[in-house]
């Protein structure tokens, strides 16, 4: 059939998924690029980009092209595209067209970069989706209804909170802290608190084995080994869960904060209806544990984490490609269009 390669691309600061209509998620890559720093060719794209950091000559670097949720490096963002394209529509004779996930708080000339990237990349037509509406289909959320949900998504770079109702989004907020800071906050806090240095990768690893944002009932603890700061020499500490807790309080805080600032510019009606139904919590960063209970502890609120957290936008994303002959070319706010037919 005609039409059954149109892909739904869910591009993120850290990770992007590409998923194909009739098929689901066909690709989910590290939102890396290495390249040939004195030809500027680019190597290889996420997963094989990645092994190649840090083992390899130094004149190879590794490029994110995109940067809390816009692009950061246009070129190599288009090359990052063409080669996903190329990988999941490579025994079609027609160019796709593609849905591409974006932050609610875009701006007209990042948007614009997006659509030229993604034609440039190898599509016939482009259509933009504000991430919150699709990680609210990807939930199962059903967002033609005129009553309110909030949307939690902690990304790689950005966090996107949302109120989504009849379609569209009805009040955002987007702040670059996210995934990477929490990574960044553990190495701070280790530190400060050990005098050992320890790398990104490490933080990482600690965050997702003991990391936690709201008491455990039972401690837990990890051994990292890192750079004493005195001697030199390697060193191991032993860090618990209650140390993670500590580390990521600010990061949280922030994210908190943003959290009560939606809801005081919601309409009054809206929160009502939020109370009632929830907030949803996807992405990567909502996976630290507790960090549903925080949210609920701290609104006062019921707070959920969706089933598959880190694909649920790709999933919303990919349930739009069947409505794709309602859909207009470039930006799209489904309920800004029904007012204007209604």
């Amino acid at each position: 059939m005609l039409f059954d390669r149109d892909i739904a691309i869910d591009i993120g600061t850290a990770v992007t998924l590409v998923y194909i209509r009739g098929k689901g998620i066909a690709r989910r890559e590290p939102t890396v690029v290495a390249v040939d720093r004195q030809s500027g060719r680019m190597l290889k794209i996420g997963e094989e980009a990645q092994k190649m950091l840090g083992r390899t000559p130094a004149n190879i670097i590794a490029i994110h092209p995109i940067s809390a949720g816009v692009i950061s490096d246009y070129d190599m963002t288009v090359q990052m595209i063409r080669e996903l394209i190329k990988s999941v529509t490579s025994f079609s004779l027609f160019k796709p067209r593609v849905i591409v996930t974006v932050p609610s708080s875009i701006t007209g000339v990042e948007e614009r970069a997006i659509i030229d990237a993604t034609i440039e990349a190898g599509a016939r037509k482009v259509y933009l989706l504000e991430a919150s509406v699709a990680t609210a289909l990807g939930a199962g959320i059903d967002i033609s209804r005129p009553d309110g949900h909030m949307v939690v998504d902690i990304g790689g770079g950005t966090t996107e909170v949302a109120v989504v109702s009849l379609n569209g989004v009805v009040e955002c907020e987007s702040i670059k802290t996210a995934g990477g800071e929490f990574d960044d906050a553990i190495v701070k806090y280790i530190r400060r608190r050990h005098n050992v240095l320890i790398g990104a990768r490490t933080a990482e690893e600690l965050k997702r084995g003991i990391g936690c944002v709201y008491p455990r009932p039972e401690l837990s603890y990890e051994e990292v080994k890192g750079r004493c700061l005195i001697t030199g020499l390697p060193r191991a500490v032993s860090v618990s869960s209650t140390d993670i807790i500590e580390a990521l309080e600010e990061p949280c805080e922030r994210i908190l904060e943003t959290i009560h600032m939606v809801l005081e510019r919601t309409p009054p009606e809206l929160v009502a209806d939020i109370s009632e139904n929830g907030i949803v919590m996807s992405g990567g960063g909502s996976l630290i544990w507790g960090f549903d209970r925080l949210v609920s502890a701290r609104t006062g609120i019921e707070t959920s984490i969706v089933d598959d957290a880190i694909s649920c936008t790709a999933y919303g994303c990919g349930k739009m490609l069947t409505k794709l002959g309602d859909m207009e070319d470039g930006m799209i706010n489904l309920a800004r269009r029904r007012q204007m037919k209604g």
